[in-house]
């Protein structure tokens, strides 16, 4: 039997990257998986990558109509939710001094906007289980040119303190996965539009003891391991994957 066997997942930010591998995991261990993007074409492939199991829902989690949307259908289908992942995040490249309107706005309306309603809307269809948020080691530590990015990632690790007061007479659990650098493609494209891909990646790389980027399906595994009763007396926690990036 699987550890996450007759479960239903939501994961967010699920058509590539760290999403997908966890959706894939998710399934191989039983559950039924609802995953979200916003590109129906990567969804389409991200369903064909799983195979089996799982419920494709397009939409942007900075759009509230796009999110009761997506909660409508895991109603209608399954009836609840006991494993929510907000995974879905961006991020971009800009120093102090050269910071957009635009830029702040987007990056904070998907990574905290998107983070609080879509574990909101969520939240009913919940009587139990464990909400999962993605963190990132620069919620912790200064990042060059990524500042926002950084900022949103650390209000994202508070929230998961202040839900875990919020829920704990639930027995629903609120935890915080924080990747490292991690070769998704979300990474790789923002370094590549930077036009010094291969300076930033060697850089993050000497940053991090183990001396290599992660791969998704290893943040994955620690996703499944927050979804399944082995962390049943963890909430409020930040679990990092990160080579030991933020850790030395």
């Amino acid at each position: 039997m699987g550890r996450l066997e007759g479960k239903i997942a939501v994961v967010t930010g699920g058509n590539s990257g760290i999403g997908l591998a966890t959706a894939q995991r998710f399934v191989a261990e039983g559950a039924y998986v609802f995953i979200t993007g916003r590109r129906q074409e990567a969804l389409h492939k991200a369903v064909a990558a799983i195979g089996s199991q799982v419920t494709a829902v397009q939409g942007d989690v900075a759009n509230l109509d796009d999110l009761d949307r997506l909660f409508a259908t895991v109603r209608a289908e399954k009836g609840r939710v006991d494993v929510l992942f907000a995974n879905a995040g961006l991020g971009s490249l800009a120093p102090l001094g050269a910071i957009t309107e635009a830029q702040f706005e987007l990056v904070f309306g998907v990574n905290v906007r998107g983070t609080l309603f879509t574990v909101q809307k969520g939240l009913p269809l919940m009587e139990a289980g464990g909400i999962i948020l993605t963190g990132s080691t620069t919620g912790s530590m200064g990042s060059p040119a990524f500042s926002v990015y950084s900022a949103t990632k650390a209000a994202i690790r508070n929230f998961a303190r202040s839900w875990a007061l919020d829920l704990k007479a639930t027995g629903i659990r609120v935890n915080v996965l924080s990747p490292g650098a991690t070769a998704t493609p979300g990474l790789l494209d923002s370094l590549a539009k930077s036009g010094q891909q291969d300076r930033l990646i060697s850089g993050l790389i000497g940053q991090t003891p183990l001396g290599r980027m992660g791969r998704p399906e290893e943040t994955a595994a620690v996703a499944l391991f927050l979804a399944s009763d082995e962390s049943s007396f963890m909430t409020g926690s930040e679990v990092f994957v990160d080579g030991g990036m933020a850790q030395i």
